[in-house]
């Protein structure tokens, strides 16, 4: 076999074992990994039946609900109707893209801003 034909061989292999030896980043607040994606914030549903929105107020459409203690993915913050004094909205992205009031979801760290 020629040094030609085995470089091919050896990056093959290189690569295959860095596959599976390099765990996948992922948001370490989630549990998943090293911390290395920061896109999604974790947060807590503190309402009973929290209804999420297709916009941040309370008058657009409801989406879906989330139930006390459910954990939710927040991709970013946005300000809009005030809820109990708090105008700050969370766009969560669980299955599906929806608002959800910041006054009844707690989290560790701010999200960043849309």
């Amino acid at each position: 076999m020629t040094l030609r034909s085995r470089i091919p061989i050896s990056l093959a292999a290189a690569v295959a074992v860095a596959a599976f030896a390099t765990p996948a980043a992922a948001d370490d607040e989630f549990g998943q990994g090293g911390g290395h994606d920061r896109q999604f914030t974790r947060g807590v549903v503190t309402a009973s039946t929290l209804l999420l929105r297709s916009a941040p107020n309370r008058g657009s459409q409801v989406i879906r609900t989330a139930s006390r203690g459910e954990v939710v993915r927040i991709f970013c913050q946005w300000f809009g109707e005030s809820v109990q004094g708090n105008n700050r909205w969370y766009l969560l992205a669980d299955g599906t893209w929806a608002w959800g009031s910041a006054r009844f979801i707690e989290t560790k760290r701010p999200p960043r801003l849309c």
